[in-house]
C-alpha cells in the first residue's frame, strides 16, 4: 500500500522499500527490535492476521511499532516523483515531503474544489462541475438544513420540558421545605440559611456597576418599566421568592427613610458612593443588595435589597 516505484525519478535504494507490497514507503513504522520498516497500513494489515515481523518472524504487536529515525525520513522525502494527477496531464516532478500539498492545489486534481459559476456559491468538486445542478443542489441543501431546524428545534423542546421538569421538582422542594421550616423551628434557621446563600451567589453573578449620574434616578418607575426589570431579574437567575419583594423596593414608597423623599436623598447623597451596586444586565438598573452592603447604615438598606433605575449613567 505503499507509492509505485515506477513513479520515482532515479534509482531508490532498497532500504526505502515495504517489504510486504514492495513500492516506496508510505508513512512508515519500525518493528522495535529487528527495526524493520514498513508501510504503516501493510503493517497492520498483516498484524491484524499474525503478530510477527513479516521478515524475521518476532513477535509483535500494533502498539509496540514506532515511527522510523529521522534519517530514513529525510531520505525519504528527498526522493522526486511525479504528482498524483499526472495521468490526468500534471506534468510537476517534486520531492516527496511537498507531495500532499501540491497536490490538494494541484490544477489537475479532479477532486480539487471549485466554486460554481453559475451563481448559487457552492463549492463542488471539479470532476462533478458539468453534472453540477444548482437547483437541485440548493433544494437537498435547503432540505437538509430543514431536517436539521427539526431536530434543533426538537431538543430545544425537549430542554424545555426538561427545565420546566425540574423547575417544578425544584418549587415542590420548596414547598417541602416551608412546610417542614412551620413545623420545625431547627428546620426554620437551616432553610433561611439555604435562602440568604441562593440570594448571596445570585448577586455574586451580577458583575459590580458603578453610577456615574445619580441624579438620573428614577424614584417612581412605571408599570411598564418595573415589567422590563422584572423580567430582566428573572432572566438573570434571582431566586423567585425575592423578585417580588425587590421590584417593590424599586418604588420610592418602600424606600427606607435615608431615601424616602427628594430631600432626604439630595441631603444623603454622599452616601450614595458607598453602595455596593449590581448591575441588572441590559439595563440601566442596578441591584443594592443587603449582602453586599452590611456596611451601610440601617437607613439606607432594605432586606434583600434595593432596585434603583437610572435613565442613564451606569456602566
Amino acid at each position: 500500500m505503499g507509492i509505485e516505484i515506477n513513479r520515482f525519478q532515479g534509482e531508490v535504494d532498497e532500504e526505502l522499500l515495504c517489504p510486504i507490497c514492495s513500492s516506496v514507503l508510505e508513512n512508515p513504522l519500525q518493528a522495535p527490535n529487528c527495526e524493520h520498516a514498513f508501510c504503516s497500513a501493510c503493517i497492520h494489515e498483516w498484524l491484524s492476521r499474525q503478530p510477527t515481523c513479516p521478515v524475521d518472524r518476532q513477535n509483535i504487536t500494533p502498539p509496540q511499532l514506532r515511527p522510523v529515525p529521522r534519517i530514513l525520513r529525510n531520505l525519504l522525502y528527498r526522493l522526486q516523483l511525479t504528482c498524483d494527477n499526472s495521468v490526468y496531464g500534471c506534468s510537476a516532478i517534486l520531492k516527496l515531503d511537498a507531495l500532499e500539498s501540491h497536490v490538494q492545489e494541484c490544477e489537475f486534481n479532479p477532486k480539487r474544489p471549485v466554486p460554481c459559476e453559475l451563481g448559487c456559491g457552492l463549492v463542488v468538486p471539479k470532476d462533478e462541475l458539468k453534472e453540477h445542478n444548482c437547483v437541485r443542489e440548493l433544494r437537498s441543501l435547503m432540505q437538509a438544513q430543514q431536517s436539521k431546524l427539526v431536530e434543533v428545534q426538537a431538543e430545544v423542546a425537549e430542554g424545555k420540558f426538561q427545565l420546566q421538569e425540574q423547575k417544578r421538582e425544584l418549587q415542590l422542594l420548596k414547598d417541602y421545605m416551608l412546610a417542614m421550616r412551620n413545623a420545625n423551628p431547627s428546620l426554620r434557621i437551616l432553610a433561611d440559611q439555604m435562602e440568604a446563600d441562593e440570594v448571596r451567589r445570585w448577586a455574586e453573578t451580577l458583575p459590580k456597576a458603578r453610577v456615574l449620574r445619580w441624579g438620573g434616578m428614577i424614584s417612581t418607575p412605571d408599570t411598564v418599566l418595573q415589567a422590563m426589570i422584572k423580567r430582566a431579574l428573572s432572566e438573570s437567575g434571582c431566586p423567585p421568592h425575592i423578585i417580588q419583594d425587590l421590584m417593590e423596593n424599586a418604588h420610592e414608597r418602600r424606600w427606607p427613610t435615608g431615601l424616602s423623599s427628594l430631600e432626604i436623598r439630595q441631603l444623603n447623597r454622599r452616601q450614595y458612593e458607598n453602595y455596593v451596586c449590581r448591575r441588572i444586565p441590559g439595563k440601566q438598573a442596578v441591584a443594592v443588595m443587603a449582602c453586599d452592603n452590611g456596611h451601610m447604615n440601617p437607613d439606607m438598606i432594605l432586606e434583600p435589597g434595593l432596585i434603583m433605575i437610572f435613565a442613564h449613567g451606569v456602566e
